[in-house]
């Protein structure tokens, strides 16, 4: 008797093991949002197959992709099904980090030491370089959108605020991208307007300040959250959103996407975005990141976008004290290997990553609020400061010849750049203090860009 109750209770515990066991299996297969890329037209037939593994979330219809939630054990099978051709989880994106140092001595000016740099002006005030503004030429800033007093800083006609977008939502958040009305000019984050400021300048408290293409316009698209993160399905829907108004009102205009963001992976639905928007005639910049020695970010790295590094220059923070260097310090003109550096942040080139050129990046000053609606002023480090420099460039490429593909805009760049070879230099800090800052030839991509090299390229 006591042998039956023994096996008795053997069978009990063997069936509640069996029937514990695969609950815990399912707490631990985690819900996930992905990305799904098609071979195919999205049919009602494969959207139906595909909700036997979950919840299709939102469609690009476009480049035949979809956003999905699922469980994580699913998308191997997802990925073997045959009208797939590829299925990711959905990449979080950000700026990166970015260092700040507040503005407390704003003077008259205003040529800065960055658009110095480049070649667009020259010391002092009234001294536009090489006859082009980016007149006629939309530049998309895929960014965190507008802080909500930027009449202060920027003039409105050079805001296309009728073009003007978020998207919100992704992998992270639900899954799907809905639109989000007048949110691009309710930013409190201040990264995409520190961006807009380099690319047409900005009224520093009634002074105004030269811009890269003070005469492009700037459209806003903020597809990065408060916090300055996001995901790559949202930054697709940007990025298709920028290529239908390029086939659509802007189809006679030069359109330029700049990206000030990454993460570290190439996502399959933000590939294939590029890829169409550059097929219909959008030019795309974005930043390298600030990962240093880590690699490059995405979408940058990927080859058919235009990638930057943040340069520096020696006269930063010089003499100790001097506040107002960045606009009263005149830069040296012809270019001196010894007066720059690439910033220790910027994103070193990985095998498989494609980095091109490089522009200033490091302590540039512009619009960067820390209370809403209280206008303020900080010099940022980042690749993200590096990008509209060249997006700028690039509108004043596309006023001279509006024919301009992406593939001829980076070839331009590539061969203008004034090659800069891996060295250390020490630079000044703004307590006094010196740093030595070194690189490699993976750093610089083809060297420092300047306009004025880039438009003579241009027949």
């Amino acid at each position: 008797m006591k042998k039956k109750r023994l096996l008795v209770m053997v069978i009990v515990a063997i069936l509640l093991i069996s029937s514990i066991s695969p609950a815990l299996a399912a707490k631990d297969d985690k819900v996930i949002y992905i990305n799904v890329l098609l071979n195919t037209d999205i049919t009602d037939e494969i959207l139906a197959e595909l909700g036997d593994f979950g919840q299709v979330k939102g469609k690009v219809v476009k480049i035949d992709a979809l956003t999905m939630k699922t469980k994580e054990s699913a998308l191997d099978d997802i990925r073997a099904l045959p009208f797939v051709a590829a299925a990711n989880p959905d990449a979080e994106r950000g700026t990166g980090p970015l260092d700040t140092v507040p503005v407390d001595n704003f003077a008259d000016g205003l040529s800065t030491w960055n658009l110095d740099v480049v070649n667009v002006t020259d010391f002092g005030f009234d001294n536009r370089q090489g006859g082009f503004d980016g007149t006629g030429v939309y530049v998309a800033v895929l960014d965190t959108g507008l802080v909500n007093n930027w009449r202060q800083y920027f003039p409105e006609q050079r805001i296309a605020t009728e073009y003007a977008k978020s998207f919100g939502g992704g992998g992270g958040e639900h899954g799907f991208v809905p639109e989000q009305p007048n949110k691009w000019e309710k930013d409190t984050n201040s990264h995409g307007t520190h961006v807009t400021s380099t690319i047409i300048g900005y009224s520093l408290d009634g002074t105004p300040v030269n811009g890269v293409a003070p005469m492009a316009k700037v459209i806003p698209v903020k597809v990065l959250n408060q916090n300055g993160s996001g995901w790559s399905s949202t930054i697709a829907e940007g990025i298709m959103y920028v290529a239908s108004l390029k086939e659509g009102p802007l189809v006679d205009d030069p359109v330029v996407i700049n990206m000030s963001l990454g993460g570290p992976a190439l996502d399959a639905i933000e590939k294939t975005a590029i890829d169409y928007a550059i097929n219909v005639g959008v030019i795309i910049v974005a930043s390298a990141g600030n990962e240093g020695t880590a690699g490059m970010g995405y979408p940058g790295a990927y080859a058919p976008v235009i990638s930057v590094a943040s340069s520096g220059w020696f006269g930063e923070w010089q003499p100790v004290g001097n506040g107002s260097w960045w606009w009263n310090l005149d830069v040296i003109e012809g270019f001196d290997a010894n007066h720059y550096y690439i910033s220790d942040f910027s994103s070193r080139e990985l095998p498989g990553q494609d980095l091109d050129v490089a522009a200033p990046g490091s302590w540039v000053v512009g619009p960067y609020q820390l209370q809403m609606g209280k206008t303020s002023y900080y010099f940022l480090g980042g690749t993200s400061m590096a990008s509209p420099h060249v997006a700028g460039i690039v509108a004043l490429m596309a006023e001279k010849d509006s024919g301009l593909t992406a593939a001829k805009t980076e070839l331009i760049l590539e061969s203008a750049a004034i090659p800069f070879a891996a060295g250390c230099r020490i630079i000044g800090n703004p307590d006094g203090s010196t740093s030595e800052i070194c690189w490699g030839d993976d750093a610089t991509g083809h060297g420092l860009i300047t306009a004025d090299a880039a438009l003579l390229a241009i027949p």
